[in-house]
């Protein structure tokens, strides 16, 4: 499941590839950017912005893709057969001579005039994994609203940027609180901007994560063997132990 850490590493991965090479080929293959062509111009780096990544193109354009739930970059060599998924669901093709990224299943695609960037992002926090990162800020929207339950206020970019599902769950875990807990009513709420920026700091460069909790309903608590459990928060699965965290 795509958060900041998988969004991190998908832009070092494109960077990797493309960064400071020309572009050969290019398909955007959403109705509204069909025809953009942006053949000869050289990539310049791609960025990653909580969950949304901006890949900036030479002549003051960014391709703003987001990944949610289902999206994902591959990167191929020349030759490499691609094996993302089928053809239909490719949303987006950029090729130098040495690598082709392709882009599958992205929800979100559009060409921006970089200086238009914040249209698309300049709603979200802090960013947990980006280099603007500012705690106190964090802290400060999280409790903006204080009746908020925990699990919901850590899923709100606006909030902060960068935290999905799983590492709503870790978080809470981490700080032995309930995902329903009012965050006006967590003793050092600091601790949870803390947990969260340190769940991600240590999973950015995992091929995979190291989880506690999530997606261990019924195997027993590493701190205490309660089974974990699992229930949906406004139609996200949530997992917490009861006996750590408080029902």
């Amino acid at each position: 499941m795509p958060e900041g850490d998988t969004v991190w590493q998908t832009a070092r991965r494109l960077h990797t590839a493309l960064a400071g090479h020309t572009l050969v080929r290019s398909d955007l293959r959403v109705p509204r950017f069909a025809t953009a062509d942006l053949t000869g111009r050289t990539v310049l780096d791609a960025t990653p912005r909580g969950k949304h990544l901006l890949t900036r193109i030479e002549g003051g354009l960014t391709l703003h893709s987001h990944l949610r739930m289902e999206g994902a970059w591959k990167i191929y060599a020349p030759g490499e057969r691609w094996r993302g998924g089928p053809s239909h669901q490719i949303r987006a093709v950029l090729a130098t001579a040495g690598r082709t990224a392709v882009g599958y299943r992205l929800p979100v695609l559009e060409l921006l005039r970089t200086e238009d960037e914040e249209q698309a992002v300049g709603h979200l926090g802090p960013d947990l994994l980006g280099p603007g990162w500012d705690a106190e800020r964090a802290l400060s929207n999280l409790l903006s609203d204080p009746d908020r339950p925990i699990g919901e206020a850590l899923l709100d970019q606006r909030n902060l940027a960068g935290v999905g599902n799983i590492y709503k769950s870790e978080t809470c875990f981490l700080v032995h609180a309930s995902p329903w807990l009012p965050i006006g009513e967590l003793p050092t709420p600091e601790r949870l901007v803390a947990a969260a920026k340190k769940l991600l700091d240590t999973n950015r460069d995992r091929p995979v994560r190291n989880v506690y909790i999530y997606g261990r309903a019924g195997s027993p608590c590493p701190r205490c063997r309660t089974p974990i459990r699992q229930a949906p928060q406004r139609d996200r699965p949530t997992y917490w132990c009861p006996s750590c965290q408080g029902n």
